[in-house]
């Protein structure tokens, strides 16, 4: 409970500090690295950092935030701590990797004086730079991102994955001829190693990978796009140049749901964030998102949740 307490203090400090700075609290903080303003103009970006060198100015606390063409790879090789992911908590200890992928919202609180490791961070459009088959290893990052945590089974993987790491921060530090094909190979290496050990993992039953789909991932990018106005899976089939009913068999198939249910969940996902990181209304929360009425927006919510929005936002200490 005490790591929920923790969170739930995060969230309403972001609710100020997201009022204070932006002038509204529609959104969580919206970052390109932590606390630097978002860069959308970033492209082909690798950046590498160890942990304590940004957590460490923070008092090692990096509040719930989101990063909107960042996808970040962490190794915790000493210590350990919390992670707020979307509007779930978790405790996590070395050795392990942790994923985030763009757009997701997380933040971390590490435990102080004792935990260090790496943050790699870099634009997806990185892995069409790497060609087919290195692309695929980052490409696939996003399947098994679906489990955020992956614990290492022993120090020789952490130890692998930190020679990896420290290549990768001597090549951007150094700035040698050709050092950004290194640096895009180094993150390929990086890629493919995590690959592996989360499917290790999944053998062992310890996680659960879904199957990476490049068209339910472009569908997925749409939604992200559009939910707040286009709930129709019309609207996406055509965006995707296939029938409705071809669209909904595809997804069903790699991913169990129907293309239906990602949409659904994609506005869940979002209300969750608004209820519990802004003191927005309720009902302005609703007619932000789209629905006719605030009593259509609680019987989405109920009908997803079991619960009203008020009674997730009390839960969640808003």
């Amino acid at each position: 409970m005490r790591g929920f307490a923790f969170f739930t203090a995060i969230a309403i400090d972001d609710r100020l500090e997201y009022a204070l700075c932006m002038g509204n609290v529609s959104a969580l903080p919206l970052f390109h690295l932590y606390g630097d303003p978002p860069d959308d103009s970033a492209f082909d970006f690798i950046h590498i950092e160890t942990i304590a060198s940004r957590s460490s100015v923070h008092d090692w606390t990096i509040r719930a935030h989101r990063h909107r063409n960042l996808f970040q790879i962490l190794l915790i090789e000493k210590g350990g701590g919390e992670m707020s992911f979307e509007t779930a908590t978790s405790r996590f200890a070395a050795p392990t990797v942790i994923l985030v992928p763009a757009t997701t919202a997380h933040g971390f609180r590490f435990t102080p004086q004792v935990t260090n490791g790496w943050v790699v961070s870099f634009t997806e459009d990185v892995a069409d730079a790497l060609g087919d088959q290195s692309g695929e290893a980052l490409a696939r990052l996003k399947a098994v991102a679906v489990e955020p945590i992956l614990p290492l089974a022993d120090v020789a993987e952490a130890k692998r994955l930190s020679a990896l790491c420290a290549d990768l921060h001597e090549e951007d530090s150094l700035a040698r001829e050709g050092y950004r094909l290194a640096m895009r190979g180094l993150l390929a290496l990086i890629a493919i190693e995590v690959v592996r050990l989360a499917v290790s993992r999944a053998r062992s039953g310890a996680v659960t990978l879904s199957r990476y789909d490049a068209r339910v991932d472009e569908l997925r990018r749409l939604v992200d796009e559009h939910f707040r106005k286009e709930r129709l899976i019309s609207f996406y089939a055509e965006k995707l140049a296939m029938t409705p009913d071809r669209l909904n068999d595809h997804v069903k198939r790699a991913t169990g749901v129907t293309a239906g249910h990602l949409i659904r969940q994609r506005v869940l996902t979002e209300a969750k964030r608004q209820l519990v990181f802004t003191n927005q209304a309720i009902h302005e929360i609703a007619y932000d998102l789209a629905f006719s009425d605030p009593s259509h927006f609680t019987r989405f919510f109920r009908k997803q949740t079991g619960m009203t929005p008020q009674a997730f936002r009390d839960g969640r200490g808003g």
